[in-house]
């Protein structure tokens, strides 16, 4: 059973602020550095409402990757120091790249690159820690998706690569736990609609890139995993180039009311993989 299904009303659920895209002429657009004297960091203004955010892991077992575009799964780690980005590259990609492998089923996996999140924004150990997004996103468009395959690897290779079904999956975790301090919200993809999402360009010193701010939608259905830890990992499905699969989703970190005085500092690491499949 599917979470269309499902009922809400009989899942705990807690109401939080999400921003949203406000209405904007033109197209968004943001600068990942510092932008050109004169020019706003971004055009892309937040539209906050609050909406209720549902405990999904009381339905862990009817979510699916491609329906819903999201999924919790077991997947301990080694990795001594998430902070160590040596340790990072040699021990956790390969680690993860075998697992999704393994749980999906696919031909190859390749992650390109990873994100260490933490409340505020500083250096520890060499490695800069993000401040956790607070917009209602999706990393990737599909004009983005597969220009970034194309940067990342050689023509011949992505040409052939892209014959076949490609996703973009992000594997979210908590570095310490239980995560209790801005936790994740996501959105059921079979909630939302094309026209809810709004291309932003994205402005990097070396490239461009493009992600999706979203436009609100009452019939937007929202979870989050309460409580997660490390030995845990969110799956997000940000791209897939065979739509007709199931579509993708969104997701913004969310100050959650209930957060306890004692709760530790959000930490966490999104690792970003390309997943290709052969026929």
């Amino acid at each position: 059973m599917g979470l269309q299904q499902a009922k809400l009303e009989s899942l705990p659920f807690v109401t939080a602020e999400l921003n949203y895209l406000a209405p904007t002429p033109g197209k968004p657009r943001t600068y990942a550095f510092d932008p050109p004297p004169g020019e706003p960091k971004s055009t892309a203004l937040p539209e906050p409402h609050n909406v209720p955010i549902f405990d999904a892991r009381l339905i862990a077992g009817n979510l699916s990757l491609d329906r819903e575009g999201f999924a919790l799964v077991n997947h301990p780690t080694s990795v001594k120091d998430f902070y160590d980005d040596k340790e990072v590259r040699s021990v956790y990609y390969p680690a993860v790249e075998a697992f999704l492998k393994a749980t999906l089923k696919a031909d190859r996996v390749f992650i390109f690159d990873h994100t260490v999140r933490g409340e505020s924004a500083l250096s520890l150990n060499g490695t800069n820690v993000h401040e956790p997004v607070h917009r209602v996103h999706n990393d990737y468009t599909p004009r983005s998706g597969l220009r970034r395959i194309h940067d990342l690897l050689p023509s011949r290779t992505a040409d052939r690569l892209l014959r076949h079904r490609v996703l973009e999956v992000n594997v979210w975790r908590a570095i310490r736990g239980p995560l209790q301090s801005w936790p994740l919200a996501i959105c059921d993809a079979s909630s939302m609609r094309p026209d809810d999402l709004v291309a932003c360009d994205l402005y990097y010193r070396d490239r461009m890139g493009e992600i999706f701010y979203v436009k609100y939608r009452e019939r937007h259905r929202w979870y989050y995993y309460p409580d997660m830890r490390p030995d845990e990992a969110l799956l997000l499905k940000c791209f897939d180039s065979d739509p007709a699969c199931g579509g993708t989703g969104a997701h913004a970190a969310f100050d959650h009311p209930h957060t306890p005085a004692s709760a530790v500092p959000r930490a966490s690491i999104e690792a970003r993989a390309f997943v290709f499949f052969a026929p």
